[in-house]
């Protein structure tokens, strides 16, 4: 009979244990159903900005897109191809409609103050359509290029080439044209040989003054520009 007693004790004890830790995990229940709180991005606004890189493009009117919506201009267009490839790279448009190479020289060092990791030049333009002689046009650039350099000597570059229309002269402009290689050879820079390729001469793909490109030629600068410009992004 003791045993018997004994047994039945130690069957309820168990029976009050099981009990309990179901109560136990009863309770427990809607903790785990809460949802997990997800880790703060404890980035800094200043880390993240410093992880996009400027590219600096420095020009004439055709850089600015003169004629056309901002957006419809060839750097807002390399824009459009560097979000739609996800590249942490910021266009900055620094064209100036008139701009010649000594005005940009001028101009250079204040937007320097801004990191530039990619450097585009297209200066020339003016110059030539003003006859300004050649040697200080070379000399203007290359000044350019200098200041880039030693602000942010680790910044790619590339060159734009210009030409100029027969009027201006069978030797100006062989001389003109033959600026741009010599300065990209001189300073190791990636180098276009005409901006203007497929679009300079083409009625229907320049404005009424025979200069500016249209919408659609600006489209067609943009794919010469990141012919050149996507092997250093």
């Amino acid at each position: 009979m003791m045993i018997k007693h004994k047994l039945r004790y130690n069957y309820i004890v168990l029976i009050l244990l099981i009990v309990t830790l179901a109560g136990c995990g009863s309770a427990q229940k809607p903790e785990d159903k809460t949802a997990v709180t997800p880790l703060k991005d404890t980035t800094t606004t200043k880390e993240k900005q410093q992880t996009i890189k400027n590219i600096l493009f420095f020009g004439t009117s055709l850089t600015a897109g003169l004629g056309v919506d901002p957006d419809q201009a060839f750097p807002a267009l390399i824009q459009k191809k560097i979000d739609s490839l996800h590249l942490p790279y910021k266009v900055i448009n620094a064209g100036l409609s008139g701009e010649t190479s000594a005005a940009g020289k001028s101009r250079i060092s204040w937007l320097l103050k801004q990191r530039v990791d990619v450097f585009v030049l297209e200066l020339g333009a003016n110059d030539g359509l003003r006859g300004i002689p050649v040697q200080q046009t070379a000399d203007n650039l290359q000044a350019i290029v200098d200041k880039v350099k030693q602000k942010y000597p680790q910044a790619r570059m590339l060159l734009t080439g210009m030409q100029m229309p027969p009027s201006m002269g069978e030797r100006y402009t062989h001389d003109f044209s033959a600026i741009f290689p010599a300065l990209a050879k001189k300073n190791k820079m990636d180098f276009l040989p005409f901006l203007l390729k497929g679009v300079g001469g083409i009625a229907r793909l320049n404005q009424k003054d025979g200069i500016h490109p249209t919408p659609e030629g600006h489209r067609i600068l943009a794919e010469n520009v990141w012919q050149k410009l996507q092997a250093e992004l």
